[in-house]
C-alpha cells in the first residue's frame, strides 16, 4: 500500500467534530490528513497567531536537521514519541531520502494520527506506529512492536519533538529522565519546545491568544522558558550549540534565522554519556 491509495473508514470511534492539535498541525503543514473542525479550528488559530504555521516549519526542519545528525552520529533506530500525523518529512522518509536503512517506531495516542500512520506505513517491516500515551513506558517499551525493531542495547535516537508544550510540569523533565534508564550510552535525544520568552510584545500577544485557543479546545499548551527547560537534560551532555532556538541549532538554511517565528521555539539534542 502506497500513501496515495485510499484511505480506509475511520474507526467509529473517532468524532471527526472535535478538532485535534495534532490534525490541526497537519493542516498547518499543508497535510490532508484533517476534518472541517480541524480546518476551523486551525483558521481560528490563524487568525489570532499567524505567525504559527511559521513555527510548525521551523519545528519540522529542525526534526529533519536532528534525524540527519543521529544518522551521521550513527544511529539507525529512533523512537519519535508523539509524532503526530505522519506527513511530509517524517523521521523514516528523512532516514530514506539519506539512502541509510533505519528502523522506526513511532508513538501516538491520537486515533486518527495512528490510523493514517498504519495507512501510509502500510506492510513496512522497518517502521510502524503504537498507539499508546508516551508516558506509559510499559506499553511504549513492552510493545511487541518496539521489541522487534529496537534493541535498547544499542544506540537509540529518542525524539520529543514538539510534543512536550503539550505536558505540565514537571512531566516533560519527568519523561526524558525515565526513558533516558532505558537507553543505551550513545543515544541521543532530540527535543523542540514551544517558548515565548524573547518575543516581541505582538508575538507574545499571539501566543497568549493561542494559549486560550487550545485551552478552549482541550489540548492546553505551554510555553516554556530557556531555564525551564535546561533541567530537561539533566544528565545528558548536550551536543554543541546546545538548547538554541530552532533555526539556530546546526542552520543549514540561513534564512530562516531571520524568521519572524525564530523567537517561538527552542530545540535541543543531547547524547547520553
Amino acid at each position: 500500500m502506497s500513501d496515495l491509495d485510499p484511505v480506509p473508514p475511520l474507526p467509529k470511534t473517532v468524532d471527526a467534530r472535535q478538532p485535534s492539535a495534532a490534525r490541526a498541525y497537519d493542516y498547518f503543514l499543508g497535510g490532508s490528513h484533517n476534518f472541517a473542525a480541524d480546518r476551523e479550528f486551525a483558521d481560528q488559530v490563524l487568525a489570532i497567531a499567524p505567525s504559527i504555521p511559521a513555527v510548525t516549519r521551523l519545528n519540522r526542519s529542525f526534526l529533519r536537521r536532528a534525524v540527519v545528525y543521529c544518522l551521521e552520529q550513527g544511529i539507525r533506530q529512533f523512537l519519535d514519541l508523539g509524532s503526530g500525523i505522519p506527513t511530509v518529512g517524517n523521521t523514516h522518509q528523512v532516514a530514506e531520502d539519506a539512502g541509510v536503512p533505519a528502523r522506526v517506531v513511532y508513538v501516538d495516542n491520537e486515533p486518527v494520527a495512528y490510523h493514517h500512520a498504519q495507512h501510509v506505513l502500510g506492510g513496512s517491516e522497518t517502521t510502524t506506529i503504537i498507539q499508546a500515551d508516551m508516558r506509559d513506558l510499559s506499553v511504549v517499551l513492552g510493545h511487541p512492536d518496539t521489541s522487534r525493531l529496537l534493541d535498547f542495547s544499542q544506540p537509540v535516537g529518542l525524539l520529543a519533538v514538539g510534543v512536550l508544550l503539550y505536558l505540565e510540569d514537571p512531566q516533560p523533565a519527568e519523561l526524558i529522565r525515565a526513558y533516558r534508564q532505558h537507553l543505551a550510552p550513545g543515544s541521543l535525544v532530540a527535543v523542540s519546545t514551544l517558548t515565548d520568552e524573547h518575543a516581541s510584545p505582538e508575538l507574545r500577544s499571539e501566543m497568549e491568544m493561542l494559549r486560550g485557543a487550545y485551552e478552549a479546545a482541550g489540548e492546553p499548551v505551554y510555553p516554556r522558558d530557556h531555564a525551564e527547560i535546561l533541567p530537561w537534560f539533566d544528565g545528558l551532555d548536550l551536543v554543541e550549540p546546545g538548547l538554541v532556538t530552532l533555526p539556530e541549532w546546526h542552520t543549514r538554511d540561513p534564512k530562516e534565522l531571520d524568521d519572524v517565528a525564530r523567537p517561538l521555539g527552542y530545540g535541543a539534542v543531547a547524547r547520553v554519556p
